[in-house]
């Protein structure tokens, strides 16, 4: 079986393209798989980095680019689109997956205008603009949340919850650890996220207190390492500062606690992964689908969340401690963390893929000019 991914930019829309791939890859060595994305998105470093090749085309959003931006994004469209049909027919998947980001929009619309079968998976409960419009066109739809079903038509949808990275299954199978100090995990997206750097480091001196027992990780993103890292120092608290984390499964393992934004694929690897947290939601996202993604963990007792206008150094140092403090709370939260996880959601989409690439090729796959017969 051949699978293409499209998408990617974030980490939140990569990730789960990337547990599908290991899924798929790993039921068959004869199975492959094919990304298509961007030069600018961390797909460009993150998916040669697993060994899967990787196509770009060249595409920007449509959204918050100003008049200016929006013509150039518009202009750009009909040649990502045929640099898509040329992937596409000299690849010939089997099936193609969007997984959201910049190239997911022309891949999966050029593959149904050239009748291949097709699915776009939506990580929020909100679902955003490009897969509310290719929900209209696809096979499947593969939603996280249940809230998400009424953005689409009502017998396409598979609730699956967020595809996980297979080296974050550990983390599932394994109970809590104790450790040497209380360490905090704080993540701000794979790009960083400058509003809840500077919250922490507005926190750190209210936890001086603490500063024998605690310790933080911290994923700062590219633009604010340097300003995290004198926060750190100047309040004498051990905190391991870096702009990126590629070993997240080690992460989670360390972390008794998780400070981060709201993002679908955060959210469920805190799930998988058994994390007690502290959420707070991009106050830009789209239709401020972020605090929408929280709640559904808030609602269980799995995570608390605070707005970040409202939050403040103090308020979050508070919690922090309070929770440090109160490890039998922390203990029910993991523990109603791990009732949301769906650890299977990979596996149940690699399924449908073989059942829509079953029914429009049979059950040996597509048969190539090239190959003389289909890879299954």
């Amino acid at each position: 079986m051949r699978v293409l991914i499209a998408g990617g930019g974030t980490g939140g829309h990569l990730f789960p393209g990337i547990a599908v791939a290991e899924e798929v890859t790993t039921r068959d060595t004869r199975n492959e798989v094919l990304f298509v994305g961007t030069d600018r998105g961390l797909e460009a470093r993150v998916v040669p980095a697993y060994g899967w090749p990787l196509e770009v085309i060249q595409v920007q959003g449509l959204k918050g680019k100003g008049v200016g931006g929006l013509l150039r994004s518009l202009m750009q469209l009909p040649r990502a689109l045929a640099d898509s049909i040329r992937i596409l027919r000299r690849w010939q998947p089997d099936v193609v997956l969007g997984v959201g980001g910049y190239a997911s929009g022309p891949v999966v619309l050029a593959a149904w205008l050239l009748r291949l079968p097709t699915a776009v998976q939506e990580q929020n409960a909100l679902p955003g603009l490009t897969n509310r419009i290719l929900g209209m066109f696809v096979s499947r739809v593969f939603v996280a949340f249940e809230e998400a079903r009424a953005s689409f038509p009502v017998d396409k949808v598979v609730l699956i919850g967020n595809p996980i990275r297979r080296k974050l299954m550990d983390n599932y199978l394994s109970g809590s650890v104790s450790h040497a100090h209380f360490t905090v995990l704080v993540v701000g997206g794979s790009l960083g996220a400058r509003g809840l750097n500077q919250r922490v480091i507005e926190a750190l001196p209210h936890l001086a207190d603490l500063k024998d027992v605690l310790r933080f990780v911290h994923q700062t993103g590219k633009t604010s390492i340097d300003e995290v890292r004198a926060g750190y120092e100047a309040a004498g608290i051990q905190g391991e500062v870096v702009e990126f984390i590629d070993d997240m499964s080690a992460a989670y393992e360390t972390a008794e606690l998780v400070v981060c934004r709201a993002g679908a694929t955060t959210l469920a690897e805190l799930t998988v992964c058994k994390k007690a947290s502290i959420l707070v939601p991009f106050p830009h996202a789209t239709d401020n689908h972020q605090e929408v993604n929280a709640k559904a963990l808030v609602e269980e007792g799995a995570a608390v969340m605070f707005r970040e206008a409202e939050l403040t150094g103090e308020r979050l140092a508070e919690e922090i401690r309070a929770l440090y403090q109160d490890p039998a709370r922390r203990k029910k939260m993991e523990k109603r963390a791990s009732r949301l996880g769906r650890p299977e959601a990979a596996k149940e989409l690699a399924d449908v893929c073989v059942e829509l690439m079953q029914a429009a090729w049979g059950p040996k796959g597509r048969e190539r000019e090239a190959e003389g017969e289909a890879r299954s």
